[in-house]
């Protein structure tokens, strides 16, 4: 089982911008402690990151041309105005998972509503990099049944 783990804007700043809310590791340390924990699932990552939301957009659309099960999904600040980004995880037809390091309910009110999350099967927020294997985990789970029901 293959997963994409797809991160938007500014998240490769990750450690050293606003580390009150979104913690002092650095992108590199949780991506090798997440690529760690899916060993231990079973699973292969890949990762991807960009600051533009085309490329994420692309992306989502050439994971459905690979042998992705499903993706985990940061979209940074894309969460609360991407209609185009819900379009590709809606078209793409991947299960996916939204991951916020911070709770976005307990911010700022604009922050308050996630225009992507329709197109995914769950979100997880506020429990900073702990998320990322939070949406791992649920993920494969998700994907572990799904699989047992074509069965």
């Amino acid at each position: 089982m293959k997963i994409l783990i797809l991160n938007g804007p500014n998240l490769q700043a990750l450690g050293r911008r606003e580390v009150g809310i979104y913690g002092s590791k650095s992108w590199d340390d949780i991506a090798l402690e997440l690529s760690s924990y899916a060993a231990t699932l079973g699973v292969d990552l890949v990762y991807s990151q960009s600051n533009y939301e085309g490329a994420l957009i692309d992306r989502i659309w050439q994971a459905a041309e690979e042998d992705i099960s499903g993706i985990v999904i940061n979209p940074g600040g894309l969460t609360h105005t991407s209609v185009a980004l819900l379009d590709a995880l809606r078209g793409a037809e991947i299960p996916a998972v939204e991951v916020h390091l911070s709770n976005i309910f307990n911010r700022e009110s604009y922050r308050h509503e996630s225009v992507t999350a329709p197109g995914c099967i769950g979100v997880i927020a506020g429990f900073r990099e702990v998320g990322y294997r939070m949406a791992l985990a649920g993920l494969v789970s998700y994907l572990n049944v799904e699989k047992d029901r074509e069965n």
